[in-house]
């Protein structure tokens, strides 16, 4: 998928809402615990009741590899059952990878051959070497952490180099340009920093940006679309806790659906409101 198709999934489906699959086995409803795979189970429930108020969903590793050769998968039926059903949807691995060049072919090969990802998230710290191999494959994308919206992102993304003057964040963004393009890179701004999201767009005006913390996390989405949104929306907002969980009973689902149509009515209203739709 590339940035265009992108965009046009977002105008169709008035939203820019990513949902978060960060299915914990010790979260989810206990009557899901008596099928063959409760993991998988929740996830398809939780696709079907919001796939219509979504561009995109975002699948932590953690939560699979945690359960060991299970939770693969439940990781592999999940996108194999989300390619089957519904073709156009955006699929992010939450996998923040990142290492030596051949490891990285490894972890590309992994995620867009055997798994059939539109998305990896990866870790700068290595590099260019550790990115680029992830690039090597059409239509598929590198989301690079940049300024993330845990409070340990004080401990080094905000340091400054005396001699450019730059933070490292900033220097994260103007390095990698040289790496990609705004057709296979995006970044990750946490909806927590959206003060950031001003200064981030004068540095990467025309990229994509995953945008976590918002909801559980108390981002507010007024604010990511004020400072970050751009001539083609530009955002992939993501809400995991607050829809997955938004019931722990038997109608979870249906509550997990109220909550993305929510965020999904908001969405839209931004988007009307920047003559996107």
């Amino acid at each position: 998928m590339n940035q265009q198709q992108l965009f046009e999934q977002i105008q169709k489906k008035r939203s820019f809402l990513c949902v978060g699959l960060d299915t914990d086995i010790l979260k989810i409803p206990k009557h899901l615990l008596d099928t063959t795979d409760p993991v998988f189970s929740f996830n398809k429930e939780i696709i079907d009741a919001t796939a219509e108020f979504s561009v995109a969903y975002k699948p932590n590793l953690a939560f699979y590899e945690s359960l060991g050769s299970k939770g693969w998968e439940s990781l592999e039926k999940t996108v194999h059952y989300v390619r089957e059903n519904y073709p156009n949807l955006f699929l992010i691995a939450d996998a923040k990878r990142g290492d030596i060049g051949n490891t990285s072919n490894l972890y590309a090969r992994a995620f867009f051959e055997k798994m059939n990802f539109d998305a990896v998230t990866v870790a700068p710290y290595m590099g260019e070497d550790s990115v680029k191999p992830f690039m090597t494959y059409p239509y598929k994308w590198v989301i690079l952490l940049a300024l993330t919206s845990n409070k340990g992102a004080f401990d080094f993304q905000f340091l400054k180099d005396e001699e450019s003057r730059n933070l490292l964040f900033e220097s994260v963004l103007k390095t990698s340009q040289n790496w990609g393009s705004e057709e296979n890179m995006m970044y990750v701004v946490g909806a927590t920093k959206a003060e950031k999201l001003k200064e981030i767009r004068e540095i990467v005006p025309n990229h994509f940006l995953l945008v976590p913390g918002v909801g559980a996390q108390g981002g507010s989405l007024q604010e990511v679309a004020k400072f970050g949104m751009n001539s083609k929306c530009g955002l992939l907002v993501n809400s995991s806790r607050a829809i997955i969980y938004a019931s722990n009973g038997e109608g979870f689902a249906e509550k997990a659906c109220e909550a993305a149509k929510e965020v999904q009515q908001e969405m839209e209203q931004l988007l009307k409101d920047a003559n996107l739709i």
